[in-house]
């Protein structure tokens, strides 16, 4: 399907960067050599007596979405970083690396790009696996680390032990990135307290449309997190 003249989601995400640059980050894009591009939302003026906490996504369309709700309290606190993991937003490379070793490297020279040495973490999901492994690469560097709803401990077995209500990685990744509005609807019930009960498809299919986020990259990442 292609996105008509209007884009309920393209017009959703011209609302986070406004919100975002309201909360006093600005968009940044970092060439990290070897066709590695990253992008993120930076403080648009660095404050040295305010720690520095780095916001790390987990599956979805871009780091926006996720995090729109928390950065406007955040930033009062803190130098906010919110990057878009590699394949995700506007980040991605060429190199054949998938694994979140690899997206942790990338993070953390991002950071250091950018002139940041010691943060505080939050990853939530995927980017929760990132963040542990920040945490296992670069000790020095964090002073903190939260993980939310990250299964970082999980193990094979426990997915042969019926933990989850999914039975393999290729399973998983068509919930956790949907190509179809059945899917779309089917990961609301699974991730919502109280799930959304109207969702036109027409609005499902546009998110689809604009995320922009293969099946196979979904896959290719999940293979390497989860085993």
């Amino acid at each position: 399907m292609a996105v008509g003249c209007f884009s309920f989601t393209a017009s959703r995400d011209w609302c986070y960067r406004f919100s975002f640059s309201n909360a006093g980050l600005k968009s940044t894009t970092t060439d990290l050599g070897d066709g590695t591009i990253m992008h993120c939302w930076v403080p648009k003026t660095h404050n040295h007596s305010k720690p520095s906490l780095l916001l790390i996504h987990g599956m979805g369309a871009n780091a926006m979405w996720q995090w729109n709700e928390f950065i406007s309290p955040l930033t009062h606190r803190f130098n906010v970083y919110v990057p878009d993991l590699l394949f995700f937003g506007d980040s991605y490379t060429t190199r054949p690396e998938r694994t979140e070793s690899f997206q942790a490297q990338c993070v953390m020279a991002l950071m250091e790009a950018h002139g940041v040495r010691r943060m505080n973490v939050v990853g939530i999901s995927y980017g929760g696996f990132v963040a542990y492994s920040m945490a296992a690469q670069f000790p020095e560097n964090l002073v903190k680390v939260v993980l939310v709803c990250a299964g970082v401990c999980l193990e094979e077995k426990d997915m042969d032990e019926g933990m989850f209500k999914v039975k393999s990685v290729d399973e998983a990744a068509s919930l956790l990135l949907p190509q179809t509005p059945e899917k779309m609807r089917q990961l609301v019930q699974f991730t919502f307290a109280k799930p959304i009960k109207v969702m036109p498809t027409c609005f499902l299919n546009d998110y689809i449309d604009v995320s922009g986020f293969s099946h196979e990259k979904a896959l290719s990442l999940l293979d390497f997190s989860l085993w």
